[in-house]
């Protein structure tokens, strides 16, 4: 059977030294055609309400650089999201459920393979996986 969705990978395959999340989380805009709010935009599969979330992944080796990405979570209540650490601006979290669709993005004409994360649940990360 083919794939109907995301390809699921556990939280730790994707983030193997852990995720932080910055900013807070928010509604995913549903835009229509001719550039018009339309709402908070909607889960295809399950029709949930989107929700998302701007994460550094812990890795130093993540991504050349690119450390930063947006996981979005299909639920029907706003996620909450978990204490700050330390006094610092970043919340360790972890993903249940977390998907990777591969696309093809275009940046300055160089097209390049890019991924979108979905999760069924957002919670707080347990002990941090630095030396691991």
């Amino acid at each position: 059977m083919a794939l109907q969705s995301g390809i699921p990978v556990s939280f730790e395959a994707y983030f193997p030294r852990g995720a932080y999340m910055v900013g807070e989380v928010e509604a995913v805009v549903k835009w229509s055609d001719d550039g018009q709010r339309q709402g908070q935009d909607a889960d295809k599969s399950s029709g949930k309400p989107l929700w998302q979330v701007r994460v550094i992944d812990a890795d130093p080796e993540a991504r050349k650089g690119q450390n930063e990405v947006t996981v979005k979570i299909a639920s029907i209540s706003q996620p909450t999201a978990p204490p700050e650490a330390n006094g610092l601006p970043f919340r360790p979290v972890m993903f249940e459920g977390l998907s990777v669709t591969p696309y093809v993005k275009e940046t300055g004409g160089r097209p390049r393979v890019a991924f979108s994360l979905r999760a069924s649940e957002m919670k707080p990360a347990g002990k941090p996986r630095g030396g691991e």
